[in-house]
């Protein structure tokens, strides 16, 4: 396989083995495609525990169980309020 790099990206990857922090080229990539594998590992986990939860939220909805609006960002602001009086 063969890419292209723009100038900018070269000069990043050379500053990281000048470093010292990987011994070549190639490491720095492998640990960069490490890392995008790893956040859409985390994306794609996420994006199913939202599935999850509004598959939730639609079965309770079709039984009754909702919340007015109004309700529910009222009990979002107490939460904002009590996250900011505690951290």
């Amino acid at each position: 396989m063969s890419i292209s790099l723009s100038s900018e990206l070269e000069k990043f990857i050379e500053s990281q083995v000048e470093s010292g922090k990987y011994p070549s080229p190639e490491d720095v990539i492998v640990a960069g495609i490490r890392l995008l594998e790893e956040r859409e590992r985390i994306y794609q986990g996420l994006f199913e525990e939202l599935k999850k939860e509004i598959m939730l939220g639609i079965a309770a909805s079709e039984r009754g169980e909702v919340v007015d609006g109004e309700t529910v960002f009222s009990e979002l602001q107490q939460k904002l309020k009590r996250r900011r009086h505690q951290g």
